[in-house]
């Protein structure tokens, strides 16, 4: 006798700021929902094991590998994806200081720098080193990623 699949459940997710109802296995990661169920592509699959950040996403003020977190763990959060950033000021200091390259990890990285600065809004070097250093880039060093990170908080100051 075959094993039947996995039966699906029906959830609410708060994703950027929008309700969306889904059918989702229990296993199923939050970046697969995400890019399958829900078109939002910004969050790269690139690891798959959460070591490579290009999947990160906001759940409710805390940065998540979104390869290693289950769908039904974000129930009941606010779940803020690249695309829900919406022309954010860190948006705009990656472009004004080449902070990418190639672009693939680029959401990732604009993902954990919008955290940091919600959860630490005057960083020190140090912090923002630490910050950048769960993320991964293979393309360019992270120097103008922390250049566009203090860019931010000089606008502010």
């Amino acid at each position: 006798m075959a094993a039947s699949p996995p039966q699906k459940i029906n959830v609410s997710l708060d994703v950027n700021g929008e309700t969306r109802n889904v059918a989702i296995r229990p296993a199923d990661t939050l970046l697969f929902i995400l890019r399958e169920y829900l078109g939002l592509t910004g969050a790269k699959p690139g690891c798959l094991n959460g070591d490579c950040g290009a999947c990160s996403v906001m759940v409710d003020h805390t940065v998540y590998k979104s390869c290693i977190m289950l769908a039904v763990e974000a129930v009941g959060s606010k779940v803020t994806t690249i695309e829900g950033l919406k022309d954010s000021p860190i948006q705009h200091a990656f472009i004004e200081n080449f902070a990418f390259q190639c672009g693939y990890c680029t959401p990732g990285f604009i993902m954990n720098c919008h955290a940091l600065l919600k959860n630490h809004p005057q960083p020190t070097y140090e912090v923002i080193k630490e910050w950048l250093s769960s993320n991964i880039c293979r393309c360019t060093c992270y120097e103008e990623i922390q250049e566009a990170v203090m860019s931010v908080i000089e606008k502010r100051e």
